[in-house]
């Protein structure tokens, strides 16, 4: 998952970079945009793809979509064909727009993840209190839920260790959670699983 997010990140800031630069020869009435669209046409189809493909995993990994992700989706989507039309048609405006777009999706990732990391300091070490605010959303309060295709917890076989190791890196459809939770959280959580069995 982790590969995942650096391709995105990576794909993501090329993909602003291209546009911005195709942006700006359209609002000046640059005679090299069209040269520079023919040289980088592959160059934009591999970016486009990286960045949706990358985005797309990650989405059917998310264990919930948020308001701010579908704002963030909408912005996304929406800016596809302003792009495509602005830069066929020479509509500076809708261009401009679709680069606005694209940006405040980017700006809107980014506030979210710092978000999260705040989150990340100030939240209580507290297994239940973790579980409930991470886990429970597939697990449930009991580990019983199996939602997303998640184990029921109060049968599961792994013991303290185990539960560390795949809290930390995730498994099947889990996603890893050591971005999103200290060592001592992790471990929280992992005893915390061991007191749902049966």
């Amino acid at each position: 998952m982790k590969i995942v997010y650096y391709v995105h990140l990576v794909s993501v800031i090329l993909f602003l970079l291209h546009y911005l630069v195709k942006t700006g020869m359209l609002l000046a009435n640059s005679p090299a945009l069209e040269k520079y669209t023919r040289a980088t046409r592959i160059v934009e189809m591999v970016i486009s793809l990286a960045f949706l493909g990358t985005g797309g995993y990650m989405l059917i990994e998310l264990p919930e979509i948020n308001t701010l992700m579908i704002i963030k989706l909408g912005m996304v989507f929406a800016s596809i064909p302003m792009a495509i039309v602005g830069f066929k048609k020479k509509k500076k405006l809708l261009a401009a727009i679709s680069l606005l777009l694209i940006i405040g999706a980017y700006g809107m990732a980014e506030m979210g993840k710092a978000k999260r990391e705040k989150g990340k300091d100030t939240a209580s070490s507290n297994g239940v209190e973790v579980y409930k605010a991470k886990c429970s959303v597939c697990h449930g309060d009991d580990g019983k839920a199996m939602l997303m295709n998640s184990p029921d917890l109060s049968l599961s076989p792994m013991d303290f260790n185990q539960a560390r190791v795949i809290i930390m890196e995730g498994k099947g459809t889990m996603p890893a959670f050591m971005d999103q939770m200290t060592h001592e959280q992790v471990d929280a959580v992992a005893k915390y699983v061991q007191t749902l069995k049966k």
